[in-house]
């Protein structure tokens, strides 16, 4: 992994890009923030994380990275061993870690709970939700580092998911003083919403969905369908990461609105 700082001292803010090797946008985002750098009030680093995936245009090389948390320092899979190394670089300090989806073009954040301190950092990005995640971190980075809200920046391999990663990584500087900009000041409330189960996706040639991320669906709905297998809404909920493609074995995830932050 690539790490570069800005500022002098034992940084205790850090950013991370492209945990998966098929999200360029948070190395995109991080070299244009250092081709570019805001003058800084306290030390920040940024990490490139997956090096080798991203060189080799996959999602990952043995296994996905960001299920293989806390790692393995002697482990024969790269990703493993790497988890061990990332989650070392980035214990003691607030993170942000930036992704993109197959399923939403928008910006939205992921986080363990919602603290005091993540309400804060979420209310001052341009993300569009939050998406609250505890109870689901099994081998995330969430397990290993305390501090850590996740953006998903758009669609995966976009020109837009770039752009949105380099704002949204200022904008967090700012939020956790690392310059001085003032942060962002929301005019509109930010959903939030629960992480739920993951809608099953039947091994088939052709799969559609019916339904838009965020978006409220009533029970008896159509959701998704595998060929001709349709799955219906069993009960109401809002779906989370939903798309035809971005995983192998699900459509995504259900999600419960929670509330909303001023």
């Amino acid at each position: 992994m690539r790490i570069e700082q800005l500022g002098d001292g034992i940084p205790e803010v850090a950013v991370v890009g492209s945990i998966h090797g098929d999200e360029p946008c948070g190395r995109d985002g991080i070299e244009a923030v250092l081709a570019d750098p805001p003058e800084v009030e306290r030390p920040v680093k940024f990490i490139i994380a997956n090096e080798a995936a991203l060189d080799a245009d996959q999602r990952y090389l043995d296994t996905d990275l960001n299920r293989s948390f806390p790692g393995d320092a002697d482990s024969e899979s790269h990703e493993t061993r790497l988890a061990a190394a990332l989650a070392a670089e980035l214990q003691d300090c607030t993170v942000l870690s930036l992704h993109s989806t197959q399923s939403y073009e928008g910006m939205f954040a992921l986080v363990d709970d919602l603290t005091s301190e993540m309400e804060r950092l979420c209310s001052a990005l341009s993300v569009d939700a939050v998406v609250q995640t505890k109870g689901a971190n099994e081998g995330r980075l969430f397990a290993t580092v305390d501090s850590v809200v996740e953006v998903e920046c758009g669609y995966q391999g976009s020109a837009e998911a770039a752009e949105n990663a380099e704002q949204v990584i200022r904008e967090f500087l700012a939020a956790t003083g690392v310059t001085a900009e003032p942060p962002l000041q929301r005019d509109t409330e930010l959903p939030v919403f629960q992480l739920g189960e993951p809608i099953p996706k039947s091994a088939a040639e052709q799969y559609e969905v019916f339904v838009r991320n965020f978006e409220h669906v009533p029970e008896g709905d159509p959701v998704a369908a595998a060929d001709d297998e349709t799955v219906v809404a069993e009960e109401p909920f809002h779906p989370v990461l939903l798309s035809a493609h971005g995983y192998e074995d699900v459509f995504g995830f259900t999600a419960d609105r929670i509330g909303m932050l001023d």
